[in-house]
């Protein structure tokens, strides 16, 4: 077994896809339109599906928003230098939430950035003995 992609509904794809792709530095790597039942699907990621996770945005027609609830988390993508990896995604129009630093109870740096929908993405920076927190 492998992990596929994780889902997350989308208010507006345009929005999405771009914030994913230009502030994040992922790909479209496929779309896709069900006219019949009125949703499209994004595939985007760092590499090929066939090759590694990837997340798929789902556009609902005539949905621009949803209830994050409180149970979701966040995504976490790894960065080489996380205060870099902010400053990058700021400048492309990106909201930076939490600055980089240190986990609270830990050494590893991280940040957090938040997309148009207001789902959550940590960044991780890095490390030689990766996974110690």
């Amino acid at each position: 077994m492998r992990l596929l992609h994780t889902m997350l509904r989308v208010g507006d794809m345009d929005r999405a896809i771009e914030f994913y792709t230009k502030v994040l530095g992922m790909t479209l790597l496929r779309k896709h339109d069900n006219e019949e039942y009125q949703y499209t699907l994004a595939f985007i990621g760092y590499q090929p599906e066939s090759e590694g996770a990837v997340l798929e945005l789902t556009y609902n027609w005539g949905t621009s928003e949803y209830d994050l609830g409180s149970a979701y988390g966040h995504i976490a993508i790894e960065v080489d230098n996380a205060a870099e990896a902010c400053e990058r995604i700021r400048n492309n129009g990106g909201n930076v939430v939490r600055e980089a630093g240190p986990v609270k109870g830990g050494s590893t740096v991280i940040a957090f950035v938040e997309d148009p929908d207001g789902y959550k993405i940590e960044l991780i920076e890095k490390r030689a003995d990766a996974h110690n927190f």
